[in-house]
């Protein structure tokens, strides 16, 4: 496998990329909008909300907090989930940012 090269990029391109790939499957955004509804801590309801095995439930919860989309506390056997708002809030930004700038609707390709 070849080098990605992300030093040819800037800061926020390489940021941006990085976040795109964090929400870049179905499940990831599906926990993430669950999580958002609730608008709390949940521990272990998400196999019954979304249908999926626990064990697949956790693979996607570990890559959403290992870019800090959620956090996690451990409650007894229990780990308790909700969206960290500092990370939600970069996020938001940062991608407001990239899809604010205009585009004209001009006569292109």
């Amino acid at each position: 496998m070849g080098a990605t090269k992300t030093d040819l990029f800037t800061r926020q391109q390489n940021d941006i990329a990085g976040m795109a790939k964090a929400l870049a499957h179905p499940a990831r955004i599906a926990i993430l909008q669950y999580l958002v509804k609730i608008n709390t801590c949940i521990c272990g309801d998400l196999v019954e909300e979304l249908g999926l095995a626990q064990p697949t439930i956790s693979q996607h919860l570990k890559e959403l907090k290992a870019v800090g989309l959620v956090q996690g506390t451990v409650e007894g056997t229990a780990v308790c989930y909700c969206i960290n708002p500092k990370t939600w809030k970069q996020y938001r930004e940062l991608f407001s940012k990239f899809f604010d700038s205009s585009v004209s609707e001009g006569n292109c390709c």
